[in-house]
């Protein structure tokens, strides 16, 4: 019966050379990782680019500390799923009005994922007073000529305030030398960059030892590219139909006081809550406007909201 144990044993090796494949196939190869990332729940270490630039500026992915805090970033806001999805969506409505202004003001389109980390695209208050989705200061938006005060306030206006964003950044780009440490003044405004770079000896952002935000603040915007430029590989899955889109709308110019917004939003077939929706700078219920200065007031088109008369 040797035969016969022979032929076991052949079966019994063969058998373990199958699992042994079978179980291959689910090893961690750079390949099936990439496609599990994808496909599954796990939690995966991510798998930092070889090349990663802001404004076409190279991130010295070689220093170690570099490295560390580019992959915290990119974990982070991979790993905030609900978070990121929102990001996608609302970028999908807010992106085209925000790249045409930088291109018309020669700023690197990579300056729109400023705005998302600064405000989630989204007409917050910060602690310290800055407002709408690029964060404008008061006497910053004043500087550049927003109107700011209880009745109108510029800094909810999407395109103007880029417009001031616009500007600020170029003044730093010009002052500081790279588009990346003009990244960094945008949080930590132009003086203090330049008193930290003359106080530690140094030029470039990436050697400067910084407050925990301000040393963030680059990282972070470049996990916000990468990640949004790369859906599929960051795991983000949708349909174009999933997203965001802007509604169209029409101005009306006004160039004499409103006393009732609701009673304006009426004329147009719109309650109050849709007019301060799409003109979220109109900060009362009313226009004060004794000057007798146009303003340009967003209505959305017919057929877009179902109001109740």
């Amino acid at each position: 019966m040797k035969w016969v144990k022979n032929t076991l044993a052949f079966i019994g090796l063969a058998s373990l050379m199958m699992i042994f494949a079978y179980a291959m196939q689910d090893a961690p190869t750079d390949e099936n990782f990439e496609k599990k990332l994808i496909n599954d729940y796990n939690v995966y270490a991510i798998q930092i680019p070889d090349h990663l630039n802001f404004a076409g500026e190279e991130i010295p992915l070689d220093d170690p500390d570099v490295y560390e805090r580019m992959d915290r970033e990119l974990l982070v806001n991979t790993y905030w799923q609900s978070n990121g999805l929102l990001m996608f969506k609302r970028a999908h409505k807010y992106f085209p009005v925000i790249e045409p202004i930088l291109k018309k003001h020669g700023i690197p389109e990579d300056f729109k994922y400023l705005a998302v980390i600064e405000s989630g695209l989204m007409n917050v208050v910060s602690p310290a007073g800055a407002r709408g989705v690029w964060q404008i200061m008061p006497a910053t938006g004043k500087e550049y000529g927003m109107e700011i005060n209880e009745n109108i306030d510029e800094r909810y206006h999407l395109a103007k305030s880029t417009e001031v964003a616009c500007q600020y950044l170029k003044k730093s780009k010009e002052q500081l030398g790279s588009w990346t440490l003009a990244a960094a003044a945008y949080n930590a405004g132009n003086f203090g960059v330049s008193k930290r770079l003359t106080e530690q000896g140094v030029t470039d952002y990436y050697d400067l030892l910084l407050g925990e935000e301000t040393g963030r603040y680059l990282f972070r915007i470049v996990a916000l590219k990468e990640i949004l430029s790369n859906p599929d590989k960051y795991g983000f899955n949708f349909r174009v139909k999933d997203l965001y889109t802007e509604i169209p709308t029409y101005t009306v110019k006004v160039d004499t006081p409103i006393t009732d917004f609701a009673a304006f939003a009426k004329n147009y077939g719109i309650n109050y809550k849709i007019l301060k929706i799409h003109n979220p700078w109109l900060r009362e219920p009313h226009l004060n406007n004794k000057t007798k200065k146009e303003y340009l007031i967003e209505i959305p088109k017919e057929g877009y909201y179902n109001t109740k008369s």
